[in-house]
């Protein structure tokens, strides 16, 4: 049923999209129809494959980190009160800042390779797993707590075997969010310095006035960040026991 409302919603988008382009008369170069850009892809398909390995390499690694560390501040925030006022604080401010406007600094620090990207991905998605997971422990059921201080349970049993168990469902829905937001601080990266991927893919496109392909590119990453969430998704609810 899911499989089939997918394909209606994709049919149905690229009927709008045909209908705009028939309509308007747009020419090709601001906004090709989805059978030029179609053919675009196949035709450019070794091309784009090559560009996408590079940004999936990146996200997933970037997934990857910015989840353990997101997870050990969270677990570090709720077992310690100076943490959660030296380090809270410092969570919020980096979500003020925008993130093209670190994207620059991290090129300059990290250089132009592989480890840039892999860091705005971090900077992303650690936010969103650090305050759900973070969230979940504080919300543990009192019910659990007042059975573990009548059985004189440790504050490490009550953490590992209690308050993480409880969390676990906070944890997944953040690592679902961060798999949506991954493939973003990736291509930001690209944007801001790269000679690979589907960001410097669509930049170059974009430069030569090809269209076509800068859409086969982006909606290459619009698939990869789909398949991306529908992975993490799957993974979560075995994770946190989820039947659903």
């Amino acid at each position: 049923m899911k499989l089939l409302s997918a394909l209606a919603a994709s049919v149905f988008a690229l009927a709008i999209w045909q209908g705009i382009v028939s309509l308007t008369g747009l020419p090709k170069f601001i906004l090709p129809g989805p059978a030029l850009v179609a053919e675009t892809w196949w035709q450019n398909r070794w091309v784009i494959a090559e560009h996408t390995w590079v940004t999936a390499v990146e996200v997933v690694i970037g997934f990857a980190c910015g989840t353990v560390l997101g997870v050990v501040t969270a677990l570090q925030l709720a077992n310690s009160r100076v943490a959660r006022v030296l380090i809270q604080p410092m969570l919020v401010f980096t979500q003020a800042l925008p993130v093209f406007a670190l994207a620059p600094l991290l090129t300059l620090w990290l250089g132009y390779g592989l480890w840039s990207k892999v860091a705005m991905a971090v900077l992303i998605i650690y936010f969103p797993i650090t305050s759900s997971f973070f969230d979940g422990l504080m919300r543990t059921p009192s019910g659990y707590l007042d059975l573990a201080r009548t059985m004189q349970a440790s504050p490490r049993a009550v953490l590992w075997h209690i308050r993480v168990p409880a969390a676990l469902p906070s944890l997944a829905s953040g690592m679902r969010l961060a798999a949506v937001y991954a493939p973003i601080g990736a291509v930001i990266g690209e944007w801001v310095g790269s000679s690979q991927g589907l960001g410097y893919l669509m930049l170059l496109a974009n430069g030569r006035a090809k269209t076509d392909l800068m859409f086969a590119a982006m909606l290459t990453l619009g698939v990869f960040s789909i398949l991306l969430h529908l992975i993490v998704r799957r993974a979560t609810a075995r994770i946190a026991g989820e039947t659903r």
